[in-house]
Order: C-alpha cells, then structure tokens, then sequence
C-alpha cells in the first residue's frame, strides 16, 4: 500500500497507518575518523622515532672506535705495534746506518797501512795520510772542519756524522736508557782519540820512523774507538 493509500483509510477510517518495520538487527553506519584526528597522532609516532633514532646514531658512530685494542691488549694479543715497526725496519736498514762507520774505519786502515811500509815519498804519504783522517773524522772534530762545515755548526746544525748516526740508532730510546747513555760517554771517547789523533798527525815527522810509528798507534787507538762505537750502535738497535 502506498503512503497515500495509507493516509486515506487512516482519514476515512480513523485509524493511524502503520508504522513501517525497522529491522532491530541493523546497526547504525560506522563513522570514520577525520583524517585531521589521525595526521597528529602519526606526526608524533614519528617525531619520537626519528629522535630515538638520531640519540642512537652518534652511539653506533663511537661502536668502532669504542671497540679498538689498547696498545697494552695489541701487545697480549701478539700484534705489533708502531714501534716493534719502526725497531724491524731500523734493523733491516742497518748496514746504512753502520755505513759511515765502516768508510771511517777503512780510511783508518788505510792510513796505518801507508805509515806501517817504508816510503820514498813521505812527503806525499804525509798528505795522503792527512786526507784519510780528514775523511775519516766525519766533521766531528772542529779544528778539521771547512768553512761552510764551520758555519753550519754556528747556526746550531749538528754536522757531526757519528751524531746523527746515534740519533737514528737510538730514537726509539729512552733519553735515560742505559745503552743510549753509554754509547753517548762512547761517542765522546771517540771523537776525543780523532782529535788526538789529527793532532799527533800534524806534528809528525814523517820521514823519522819514530814519528810515523806514534802516528800509527794512534791510528789503532782510534780503530779500538770506533769499534767500541759500532758495537754501541748495534746495541742501540739490537741487533
């Protein structure tokens, strides 16, 4: 029946149409949220991750770093540290290291050897002899020195070879390490028997065998000097 059919039997009839069923099961239509409501509760989730995530970054950026060996536990471990290094090459390059004592040391055979023989000429082995142990001194003795040599020293250079050559020997020493210590006092006796014996070279006479053989002594004081010196070298780079 139509709602109008309905509308005149209520008028002709005088009873009320009737009420059209309404199932009881029907649910009303569920609302869904505004996106507005669910944009700030996101934005938050968010926000608290990506600063939970930066406070976490600079921590896993130190994780390395917190994580290296300690020289102490490299060393436990067996693993060689800059030093140890640095103590194998200095090894390896020995023989450069000694290489001026060795040139040093032949200069001075040389010379014992002109002086030991007879001369005919010993004017001329008076010179050669002077060169050998002007070459052998390896500017360590002043009074042997040339004038740029000379000059450098004043300005604070350190021109003496066997200097320098203990300053690489020793570098990875204590400054109060006994053998670098010795080996210093070595250093001084040596440089002290070169000057003594430049000094006795050029008072000699070289034409009176007298002279030559004090000259020579000398020269194998100096050899014993030199000797003392190497050995300290060697000790300073354990080998």
């Amino acid at each position: 029946m139509t709602p109008a059919g309905a509308r005149l039997i209520s008028t002709v009839t005088g009873i009320s149409p009737p009420i059209p069923f309404q199932s009881k099961t029907s649910l009303p239509p569920l609302k869904t949220p505004p996106l507005q409501q669910q944009q700030p509760h996101h934005f938050i989730i968010n926000t608290k991750t990506n600063r939970r995530n930066f406070s976490i970054f600079p921590l896993l950026t130190l994780i390395p770093f917190l994580y290296q060996p300690s020289p102490a536990s490299a060393f436990s471990l067996g693993i060689s540290g800059p030093k140890d290094w640095l103590r194998d090459q200095k090894k390896k390059a020995s023989k450069y290291v000694l290489a001026p004592i060795d040139s040093s040391r032949n200069s001075l055979r040389t010379a014992h050897l002109l002086l030991s023989k007879d001369s005919d000429n010993p004017d001329k082995d008076f010179e050669e002899v002077q060169n050998l142990l002007r070459s052998a001194t390896r500017d360590c003795v002043p009074l042997e020195r040339n004038s740029f040599v000379s000059f450098q020293a004043s300005t604070g250079v350190e021109v003496c070879t066997f200097s320098l050559v203990l300053k690489n020997a020793a570098s990875l020493l204590e400054d109060n390490d006994p053998v670098k210590l010795e080996t210093e006092a070595i250093l001084g006796s040596l440089i002290r028997s070169l000057s003594s014996l430049n000094g006795v070279a050029n008072d000699a006479d070289f034409q009176l065998a007298s002279s030559r053989e004090k000259v020579a002594d000398a020269l194998l004081d100096t050899i014993t000097s030199l000797d003392k010196f190497e050995q300290g070298i060697k000790d300073c780079l354990e080998i």
